[in-house]
């Protein structure tokens, strides 16, 4: 090598070196929620007692996880994301959740989308979202009382692969769970697809979902599908959506979801063969620091026999204050009355407080709430 190569080659080391550092440019963030409320609520037990007291939660479900992202350059990166959720009344992480509920790994590019694997959410919740047709879009999903969470089939799905897209104004996502099943493929698996138009600062959103899931010891099969859409006009917005859940005669247990056969029981989600809901909801913002909302919820169901047939009608306000960026104060009240086998039911959401025992059940609750 002569002198000039070698005086190039230390010439160009060093940017070497800088473009290297660059495209390894990564960020690991700590993030969370902690939220707690006193509920009180009526009709918790078959005396129809009531109880007050600190919930588990708040209007969301407290929470903290790790995330964090590498640049690969050429517009390429890759991201994880572990979020554990737990209850600040015990300091304890939820019982019924494993303990990073949310653990997932991926790829993204800025051109072709993103594909993510392991524990996350599933489509039939990607579609409410990206649709734009959610109870308080404001809040997180999963709180004491967000029935559309219930029938989106408990948010969450372990060992799934999902793709997600936007081109220009249409938002894409397409999710596929293993069953792990030997012998039996298709077992326990989940698979489904969610599509939005939802152009970035309009006035309007349009989605739907369709989502299978398999049962994990027979096969069968637990339908949903979700259709809805929402108009803002200035600071108000309105939200209309329907959703439909179908289930075989033997569906009973779903491994993959974030309830076990025995609390499928319990919820009385295996009684039915098909369950219909339809939810409309006003949200007002008022100068950054004041958000208000009305929702109902109408549900139908046709039990697997006469005796599980049942309706209910729902109701909800809330009024929440910014304190600062971070924290907010809220109140909230609710309403339910069950008829026939929805009495027992919960439709409340997957962090619910108690189970109605009583045809009607009416709550309250008063909170404050932190992001970091």
């Amino acid at each position: 090598m002569t002198t000039s190569s070698r005086w190039r080659v230390a010439a160009w080391l060093p940017i070497a070196l800088v473009c290297q550092t660059v495209r390894a440019q990564s960020s690991v963030t700590l993030y969370g929620i902690v939220d707690e409320s006193i509920r009180y609520m009526t009709n918790v037990n078959q005396a129809g007692d009531s109880k007050v007291g600190l919930g588990v939660g708040g209007i969301s479900q407290s929470r903290w996880g790790l995330k964090g992202v590498e640049d690969l350059g050429g517009g390429w990166s890759t991201f994880f994301k572990l979020e554990n959720r737990f209850f600040v009344n015990t300091g304890q992480s939820d019982p019924t959740l494993p303990f990073f509920n949310e653990a997932q790994v991926g790829v993204r590019s800025t051109t072709y989308g993103q594909i993510i694997m392991g524990r996350q959410v599933n489509v039939m919740i990607e579609g409410i979202t990206v649709g734009g047709y959610g109870s308080n879009p404001w809040i997180p999903y999963d709180f004491s009382f967000q029935p559309e969470v219930t029938m989106s089939g408990g948010i969450w799905t372990s060992n799934q692969v999902q793709y997600q897209a936007r081109a220009h104004d249409f938002l894409f996502s397409a999710g596929y769970a293993f069953g792990g099943v030997a012998g039996h493929m298709s077992y326990g698996s989940q698979y489904g697809a969610a599509a939005a138009y939802a152009p970035a600062g309009g006035p309007i959103n349009v989605g739907g979902a369709y989502q299978v899931s398999r049962d994990s010891i027979n096969g069968s099969s637990a339908k949903a599908w979700t259709i809805g859409g929402s108009y803002t006009w200035a600071r108000t917005r309105f939200a209309v959506g329907y959703i439909v859940n179908q289930n075989d005669a033997a569906f009973s247990t779903f491994a993959n979801g974030p309830f076990t056969a025995p609390v499928l029981a319990a919820l009385k989600y295996t009684d039915f063969s098909r369950r219909r809901m339809i939810m409309g909801g006003i949200t007002q913002a008022l100068d950054n620091t004041w958000h208000f909302a009305a929702n109902v919820w109408r549900t139908l169901q046709d039990g697997k026999t006469p005796a599980q047939d049942g309706s209910a009608w729902q109701y909800q306000l809330v009024a929440d204050y910014s304190l600062s960026k971070r924290t907010d104060v809220y109140l909230e009240g609710d309403w339910s009355k069950y008829d026939g086998g929805l009495i027992g039911a919960q439709l409340q959401g997957v962090n619910s407080i108690g189970l109605a025992q009583k045809s009607t059940q009416p709550g309250v609750m008063a909170g404050l709430r932190h992001q970091f």
